[in-house]
């Protein structure tokens, strides 16, 4: 008889889990899903995973998909045990992870309970300005009102009244009103850059290009789904210095990091001077 490869694990697991029965193992936490030489699984190591309306079915389910992925992880497992380099020194490799996990563990506690991380207006403009040459932009970017409205447009009449005229009166208020309640997408806030190949895909494919936008360029089109309303305001191209508004977050990460290293390395001289001044650390010469 010939067996997929899914039937064959189906049965593997139906027969271990049948063969539960014979085990001394069988009932409550201590019952036995499935084995792999000389390695069990039990069903206490599933304890969290059911939820709490599951079905019997839903429960065999989980059962039997967590055992298929458990009895390969085992098989695999015990390949890999059999080739390991003779050199391989497993017990120091677990004592400097388990280290490695530990340190990096306390460091976050030390970050979250110390770390500063409030960045003032006048930080980051002093940043940005000392760092500001790192910024160049690797494609252009934009600022610009765009909308995409589906089609049939609603109140197509006011819209291109608003459109027209976003500085007069409260129309910007209200076309930012439309947007929200009938636009597919939009950008009408008129201090944000956004990058123009963002742009161009939310526009019909070939329309918008890094090429052939320039300030003051505006399109208005349609489709079979959508209309199109788009206006560039300003525009800065590859290799220009990025303004800050628009490297702002990437900024904020970037001192943040700083502040965490300066942070972690005067608490850890702290307890350095504090235990050397206990007489707790020797220095033996040799």
């Amino acid at each position: 008889m010939h067996l997929s490869k899914n039937n064959f694990w189906v049965l593997l697991i139906t027969f271990t889990i049948a063969a539960c029965g014979k085990n001394k193992d069988t009932t409550g936490s201590n019952r036995v899903l499935a084995t792999v030489y000389s390695r069990s699984l039990q069903l206490s190591d599933l304890d969290g995973m059911f939820p709490d309306n599951a079905t019997k079915t839903d429960s065999q389910q989980v059962i039997n998909a967590f055992c298929d992925r458990w009895i390969r992880e085992q098989i695999i497992m015990s390949e890999a045990e059999r080739h390991i380099p003779k050199d391989l020194n497993l017990e120091e490799l677990v004592k400097k992870y388990r280290e490695s996990l530990i340190l990096s563990s306390y460091e976050e506690y030390l970050t979250k309970m110390s770390l500063d991380t409030t960045i003032t207006d006048s930080e980051m403009t002093a940043f940005y300005e000392k760092n500001k040459v790192q910024y160049q932009l690797e494609t252009p970017i934009a600022r610009c009102y765009f909308l995409k409205v589906p089609k049939p447009t609603p109140q197509s009449d006011s819209l291109s009244k608003w459109w027209n005229s976003p500085k007069s009166g409260d129309n910007l208020t209200k076309l930012k009103i439309y947007a929200r309640a009938n636009a597919k997408a939009y950008i009408l806030e008129d201090s944000v850059w956004t990058r123009v190949d963002k742009i161009a895909e939310m526009l019909p494919k070939g329309t918008l290009s890094p090429d052939n936008i320039s300030s003051g360029k505006e399109l208005t089109m349609k489709d079979d789904d959508f209309q199109y309303y788009f206006r560039a305001l300003g525009v800065m191209n590859k290799q220009e210095i990025a303004p800050l508004s628009f490297i702002r977050e990437q900024a904020s990460k970037f001192i943040l990091h700083q502040r965490k290293i300066q942070l972690l390395e005067k608490k850890k001289q702290e307890m350095y001077d504090a235990e050397l001044q206990k007489n707790n650390i020797k220095i033996y010469s040799y």
